[in-house]
């Protein structure tokens, strides 16, 4: 179910009613849960199968890990069934593929494993879950998160998992932060204000910028792109850019406004990252939820920085490795993954620049959003020859005729984007803040108006498929 879609509203509207009235205030956990049920599985029933199994046996786990023995063989066993789950189910297409025939019985069966929405989001927090008690035992400052009360405990496991804002594409959830959560909520304690904010501008986000980008961005398929000059072929990279950013920001900044509304905060998952002056800034501004994931369950517990600068280096190529292979069944997703670990280890050979003005800073953040965006086009072409082909016809097509429909439209859905980074650049300045305050209501209307009179064509947020 699309947060975009009509069955989600009225989803969500008879939730809201039933939570927060009185008579059911016992119970507003049990109707998230269903409600959160419904919302997954309204496509497809079966997928509640993996997902019970799945948090059924983290919640059983971290139980025993908090009150049993053997406590690190347990957290060792539960982390090796979560990356077997996700491997099993996200990755035998790739292994099919890769290392068998696909008419072969083998081959043929693991091709054709489907993969279900939002796996690779509820196995990582059922293993954030583990960790988490794991740690909650060994740290004094740590909240204990497991209640004396099994099937409580399962319950508060469940509704971690499966709460809907977050289901099926984040923003990824650590396990201490949400469980300290679990409460009674009042209606008169909710920001509706910064709800509507996060809502208005997800929204515009998504409906208004990528579902209209997608449209022209689509040339970018082959054997499309071959017969667009080099302009448009630049033109339309910038454009898939704006576009993921707009579909996957807008998803989580309308995830945050809905639990708000709920009364759960999500963490921030994006923090303008196009304005980054260098690739690990840029790392702390996007998917800032998957980011901090990998520093705190994979590169910290690999070594970090503390056994030296070479082994430092490895660990972080393997992180990024590792989490760009997390986007998807393809050896494309492994190599812009290490691509962005190839850019932080160069970026962190290279002296720095004491007191950069801000010109230099100008060129670093263009450079930044150069590199990015050429990285988007694994995501787009997941071919490599294809993904060459692109590079090479941006090289080579310059003869060709200028395609100036798409470039315009490129060009005025991309603007917004480009001044939504602008204005925070900005927006210390004092006469900027008073303008931005003063007519920031203007801003919301006018992203509501053009939300009602100028959506694209609804389509699933790009990131369910990872």
């Amino acid at each position: 179910m699309l947060f975009t879609s009509f069955n989600f509203i009225i989803l969500f509207i008879s939730t809201f009613i039933i939570y927060y009235f009185p008579l059911f205030k016992r119970y507003q956990v049990t109707i998230l849960i269903l409600s959160s049920l419904i919302f997954y599985a309204f496509n497809s029933p079966w997928l509640l199968v993996l997902l019970f199994v799945s948090v059924l046996i983290n919640s059983s786990l971290s139980y025993y890990i908090a009150f049993g023995g053997f406590k690190k063989k347990i957290v060792t066993l539960g982390v090796i069934f979560n990356l077997f789950i996700l491997a099993f189910f996200k990755y035998s297409s790739l292994i099919s593929v890769t290392f068998f025939n696909i008419h072969h019985s083998i081959g043929n069966f693991l091709i054709s494993i489907p993969l279900p929405i939002g796996i690779s989001f509820f196995t990582f927090e059922g293993i954030s879950l583990l960790i988490d008690v794991y740690r909650s035992d060994k740290l004094v400052e740590e909240k204990m998160i497991v209640d004396t009360n099994l099937p409580k405990h399962i319950q508060k496991s469940l509704f971690f998992i499966v709460f809907f804002p977050h289901l099926v594409a984040g923003p990824i959830l650590k396990a201490n932060d949400f469980f300290s959560q679990i409460q009674a909520k009042k209606i008169i304690e909710v920001d509706f204000v910064s709800s509507f904010r996060f809502l208005v501008t997800g929204f515009f986000l998504k409906m208004v910028i990528a579902d209209n980008l997608k449209e022209f961005t689509y040339w970018i398929a082959d054997p499309y792109f071959k017969t667009h000059d080099t302009i448009t072929l630049v033109s339309m990279l910038i454009g898939y850019s704006c576009q993921i950013f707009a579909d996957f920001a807008g998803y989580s900044l309308i995830a945050i406004g809905l639990a708000l509304l709920l009364g759960y905060k999500l963490p921030q998952n994006f923090n303008f990252p196009y304005v980054s002056v260098s690739f690990k800034d840029f790392w702390k501004r996007w998917h800032i939820s998957l980011s901090s994931f990998l520093m705190n369950y994979l590169y910290i517990p690999m070594g970090g920085n503390r056994k030296g600068k070479l082994k430092m280096y490895i660990y972080l190529f393997l992180t990024m490795a590792i989490g760009g292979l997390w986007h998807g069944a393809g050896w494309s997703f492994l190599v812009w993954g290490a691509f962005h670990g190839i850019l932080l280890i160069i970026e962190r050979l290279v002296p720095k620049v004491a007191n950069p003005n801000l010109i230099y800073r100008f060129f670093k953040r263009n450079l930044v959003f150069l590199c990015v965006t050429l990285a988007w086009l694994l995501f787009k072409l997941t071919n490599f020859s294809d993904a060459l082909s692109y590079l090479i016809a941006i090289f080579t097509n310059y003869d060709l005729q200028l395609n100036w429909q798409i470039c315009i439209n490129i060009l005025i859905y991309c603007i917004p984007v480009f001044m939504y980074h602008f204005f925070y650049l900005i927006k210390d300045y004092l006469f900027v803040k008073n303008i931005i305050l003063r007519f920031e209501y203007v801003y919301i209307g006018i992203m509501l108006f053009l939300i009602f009179t100028n959506s694209g064509i609804s389509g699933e947020f790009i990131y369910f498929q990872f």
